[in-house]
């Protein structure tokens, strides 16, 4: 005889949380505040060894995740995205919290998602730090776009113009100062693999320490595939039969800061980088378009730093040309 399995679906957001539960194939809902006092709650709800299933939710679900696998539960952590396509598929019409639970439980159900593991405090602390400071760039480039619309008008007052250097100012010492945070956190976790991935020719430090968040320290990923596809830099064939033939481009389903990050260093590589250049090149001699080359590039910068980071050397330039 099958056993019925116990799993419960997690619909996270900022205030409380929506939970389906299967129970020996008996389903109930309910809803706690996303607090202490409602993880308390929930602990007499949820029976023994319950497999939980939720999305990540930006870092709504981060405070539950960790209460429930303090508790030995079997926490999966999926992409909202997955989720969507698979409620999709079923034709789901409805769009409610509780009913969301119940499509993360039934994704739970079928697919078997596995366990999460609750990344460490210092993750956490280096995601948000690099969180802070991409809204900060955001914010820079919009006052500094500001800035010269006002003056290139001829029209723009004398203390305006004050305000805006002072402004600007202010937010480069917070990027400053966030940049040196992060910087001694990865020294103090991950130093010699800073070392290695800064010796690579056009790889800069802000793209070596972005990398080193992103993978875990390259521990996320089996192959280098894996972690392009993670960046949004794999290419993405779009053809259907005879008739459909369409470009072939990257996905950008990843992130777009890392992305533009090794597009730049892409321009240094092709330049001082022998692997690099030599791809770069030969490209560009075929017909290639630039642009895509230079992708081509950023790709074969994340090879060669998931070569150097697994394998725990330093670059070298003949033994990259097999990278």
């Amino acid at each position: 005889m099958t056993k019925v399995k116990k799993i419960a679906g997690f619909d996270v957001s900022k205030t409380f949380f929506d939970v389906c539960l299967c129970n020996q194939g008996v389903l109930s809902q309910k809803r706690f505040t996303n607090d202490s006092t409602g993880f308390g709650q929930l602990s007499a709800m949820l029976p023994a060894e319950t497999h939980c299933v939720m999305e990540a939710t930006g870092p709504y679900y981060l405070q539950l995740a960790f209460f429930l696998h303090a508790q030995a539960m079997k926490v999966s952590v999926v992409n909202p995205l997955v989720v969507r396509r698979f409620s999709q598929m079923r034709l789901t019409r409805a769009k409610t919290d509780k009913s969301d639970a119940k499509i993360i439980l039934d994704y739970g159900i079928k697919e078997e998602p596995s366990a999460w593991e609750p990344p460490k405090v210092y993750v956490v602390q280096l995601q948000q730090l690099q969180a802070l400071s991409a809204q900060l760039q955001k914010h820079y480039r919009a006052l500094s776009n500001q800035q010269e619309a006002f003056f290139i008008s001829g029209l723009m007052q004398k203390e305006l113009g004050k305000f805006f250097k002072k402004e600007l100012a202010r937010i480069q010492a917070q990027l400053d100062t966030i940049e040196k945070q992060m910087h001694e956190i990865i020294t103090q976790y991950h130093g010699e693999l800073m070392t290695q991935l800064t010796s690579i020719p056009g790889l800069g430090k802000k793209t070596a320490m972005t990398l080193i968040v992103l993978s875990g320290g390259f521990k996320k990923f089996s192959n280098y595939k894996q972690l392009s596809a993670y960046v949004g830099l794999s290419p993405r064939i779009y053809e259907s039969g005879s008739s459909v033939k369409g470009r072939t481009r990257i996905c950008k389903m990843g992130m777009g800061r890392i992305r533009a990050l090794l597009y730049v260093c892409a321009w240094s590589a092709k330049r001082c980088n022998s692997g690099c250049k030599e791809l770069y090149d030969r490209l560009v001699a075929n017909g290639k378009n630039k642009r895509l080359a230079l992708i081509a590039v950023a790709n074969k910068l994340i090879k060669q730093a998931f070569a150097i980071a697994t394998s725990n050397c330093v670059y070298d330039k003949n033994y990259s040309k097999n990278i």
